[in-house]
C-alpha cells in the first residue's frame, strides 16, 4: 500500500504551506544522492519526498487528495503511473533553497513541455571564509553537444506534431490528456544522420569553463543552478542546466551553527588572572578583544554581527568566543611550591557570584 504523503514528511494534515516547504528541504537534503552516494533507500526517500511535496505543495492537488488520496491521481499521467524521473527531479530543485536555486515545480507527466537537455552535476567544495565572502568560480565542464553536420527527419510516431493523445477513465469521470511523445521529446523531429565521430544522438563531448557566482551564506547541501550550461537536447529546443552542489569544508578554528560561528580561544591562567588582550581570526579580518582581569574558563564573548552574511540577505550572524583556561600538565620545582601556597589562599578559593552563569546557562545564551 502507497504510504500516505503527510507521513512521508512527517506532518500532520493542517500543516500549513510554509510547514510542508520546510518539511520538504529539510527531507531532501537528508537523502540527497550525493550526501547517500550508492545508497538505494535514500535515494527513494528523496523520490517519495519529492513526490508528496508535488502534490501536498500545490493547493488543487492538495485538495484532491485530500479527498480522494493516492485515487485522485492514478492513471492520470502523474505519479500513480510508475515513479519520479530523477533528472526531472534535479533540475527542478529549487525556490525550497530560496530565489539562487532556481524552483520545485511539477514532476509527473507534462503535457507539451519544450525539449530540454539533461542536466550536468558537479560539487564545489568551499572553505568558510569563501562562504563568507561569497565567491566567483571557474569550473571546468564536459558537455554534450550537437555535432557539426548532423541532420534530423520528421518523428513518425507523432507524424511530426510533438504529442500524443491519450483518454483514461479515473474515478473523477473519463479524462482526456495530452502528452509529450517520447521518442522525439516533443519536437517532432528525430536523428537521421549522424556525423563520424557522434554517439547515437548525434553528439560530442566539448569542454568548456563555466563561471560561477556563489552568493554569500550559502549551506552545505544547497544546490545551485546554472541555467543552460547542462547538456544540448537531442534535438531542437534548449539546453539543460549545470547543477552546482554546495560541499562546506571543515576550518581548522571555526565551526559553523546556522549562521553564527564559534571559536575556541585558549589562554593562560595567568592571562586569565591579570586579563590580556587577543587578536583574533574572523571571516571579515582581524579582531582583537579584550579579556578582563579574573576572566573564567567557559565565558562566551558574542561579537554581534561577525558571523557569515543570511544567503537571502537578512543580516548576518555572530561570532561566539569561547574562553578556555589552558592548565599546564608539567610545572617547575618553584611554580609547583607557589599553587601549593596558594592552595588554601581565599583569593584562588572558587566563589561564584550571581552574575556567574552555570553551564547551562551559558549554552541557553548561545541559542538566543
Amino acid at each position: 500500500m502507497k504510504e500516505d504523503y503527510y507521513e512521508i514528511l512527517g506532518l500532520d494534515k493542517s500543516a500549513s504551506e510554509s510547514e510542508i516547504k520546510k518539511a520538504y528541504r529539510k527531507s531532501a537534503i537528508k537523502y540527497h544522492p550525493d550526501k547517500n552516494p550508492g545508497d538505494v533507500k535514500a535515494e527513494e526517500k528523496f523520490k517519495q519526498a519529492a513526490e508528496a511535496y508535488e502534490v501536498l505543495g500545490n493547493k488543487e492537488k492538495r485538495a484532491k487528495y485530500d479527498q480522494f488520496g493516492h485515487a485522485a491521481f492514478q492513471g492520470n499521467g502523474g505519479f500513480g503511473s510508475g515513479g519520479m524521473n530523477m533528472e526531472d527531479i534535479f533540475s527542478q530543485f529549487g525556490d525550497i533553497f530560496g530565489s539562487a536555486f532556481g524552483g520545485f515545480g511539477g514532476f509527473g507527466g507534462s503535457s507539451t513541455r519544450r525539449s530540454k537537455g539533461t542536466n550536468l552535476r558537479i560539487k564545489v567544495s568551499l572553505t568558510i571564509k569563501e562562504i563568507a565572502e561569497g565567491v566567483n568560480k571557474k569550473i571546468k565542464v564536459k558537455r554534450k553537444v550537437q555535432a557539426d553536420g548532423l541532420e534530423y527527419s520528421s518523428c513518425r510516431v507523432c507524424n511530426g506534431s510533438g504529442q500524443m493523445t491519450q483518454i483514461t477513465n479515473t474515478i473523477l469521470g473519463r479524462m482526456q490528456s495530452t502528452t509529450t511523445c517520447n521518442n522525439c521529446s516533443g519536437t517532432g523531429k528525430v536523428v537521421s544522420n549522424k556525423p563520424p565521430g557522434s554517439d547515437l544522438n548525434g553528439q560530442v563531448l566539448k569542454e568548456e569553463m563555466v563561471e560561477v557566482k556563489i552568493p554569500a551564506g550559502v549551506e552545505d547541501g544547497m544546490q545551485l543552478r546554472v541555467s543552460g550550461k547542462g547538456n544540448e537536447p537531442i534535438t531542437d529546443g534548449i539546453p539543460g542546466d549545470l547543477l552546482i552542489l554546495i560541499n562546506e569544508l571543515d576550518d581548522d578554528n571555526l565551526k559553523r551553527e546556522g549562521n553564527n560561528l564559534h571559536y575556541d580561544l585558549y589562554i593562560s591562567i595567568s592571562e586569565a588572572v591579570l586579563g590580556v588582550s587577543k587578536e583574533i581570526d574572523t571571516v571579515t579580518g582581524k579582531v582583537r578583544i579584550k579579556l578582563d582581569a579574573g576572566i573564567q574558563s567557559g565565558k562566551i564573548l558574542r561579537l554581534r554581527g561577525k558571523g557569515l552574511k543570511s544567503v537571502n540577505g537578512y543580516g548576518s550572524g555572530d561570532l561566539l568566543v569561547h574562553v578556555n583556561v589552558w592548565t599546564p600538565k608539567t610545572l617547575s620545582k618553584e611554580q609547583k611550591s607557589f599553587f601549593e601556597q596558594m592552595k588554601n589562599d581565599e583569593h584562588f578559593k572558587p566563589s561564584p557570584d550571581k552574575n556567574d552563569k552555570s553551564f547551562f546557562e551559558k549554552v541557553k545564551d548561545m541559542f538566543s
